[in-house]
């Protein structure tokens, strides 16, 4: 049985992703504490806001737990894009299809 946080307000899960930089190596994104959360990362995605995005990682330090999200993430990307009719950038078209495995329809890919 698990003992609850004494912390208040950091029973929270954190999203963040790694970008590649090209030679300038990977580097997990700094965020904003209020811009760590699954669905601004999914729109940052969706964005554009990260130049080559590889991998997507959740934690929560209060419940001890970090998972690898980046196929859940890549999944609810494609279906917000849909669901909003947004296009989809070269960077996370990439980053989609290479987690995935899908093809991105072209009505939704920006050229």
């Amino acid at each position: 049985m698990r003992s609850p946080s004494i912390i208040p307000g950091f029973d929270i899960d954190v999203y963040l992703v790694l970008d590649d930089f090209g030679k300038l190596g990977r580097a997990y994104r700094e965020t904003d504490e209020e811009a760590s959360d699954r669905d601004t990362i999914i729109r940052n995605l969706i964005s554009g806001e990260y130049k080559n995005p590889v991998r997507v990682v959740a934690f929560n330090t209060a419940e001890g737990w970090a998972r690898d999200v980046t196929r859940d993430t890549a999944r609810a990307v494609i279906e917000e894009a849909r669901r909003r009719g947004t296009l989809l950038h070269g960077a996370v078209v990439d980053f989609v299809e290479r987690t995935t495995g899908e093809i991105i329809p072209p009505h939704l890919i920006d050229a």
